[in-house]
């Protein structure tokens, strides 16, 4: 999803047309994460991107996408440049030091 969103719009309150742009965000979000998943794929992954326009958008993670657009509405911008493409995203294991005593103390 690539989309500029006007963030004033005659005759709408900023509070609802806010959460408007956020349900549609998330509604986005939730049907990309229903489509099967790849072969050795874990689950998918976002790249976005939100900016006053497409040259100027700045990437982040979709969790923080809210609370940049509820700035930007604080702000007084007149629009809001989203962009959310979905990658696939395979896990990272981290291998844990071992937690086991060397035998000391086992008495």
């Amino acid at each position: 999803m690539k989309k500029t969103f006007s963030l004033h719009v005659e005759g709408k309150h900023p509070d609802r047309l806010l959460d408007a742009i956020k349900h549609e965000l998330n509604k986005y979000a939730k049907r990309e994460r229903r489509k099967p998943l790849p072969e050795g794929v874990h689950f998918w992954d976002f790249d976005c991107k939100f900016g006053p326009d497409a040259d100027s958008a700045e990437a982040l993670h979709l969790n923080d996408l809210n609370a940049r657009l509820d700035a930007a509405a604080q702000a007084g911008a007149q629009q809001a440049y989203v962009e959310i493409v979905a990658k696939p995203g395979v896990r990272q294991f981290v291998a844990r030091p071992d937690t086991a005593t060397d035998g000391a103390g086992d008495d």
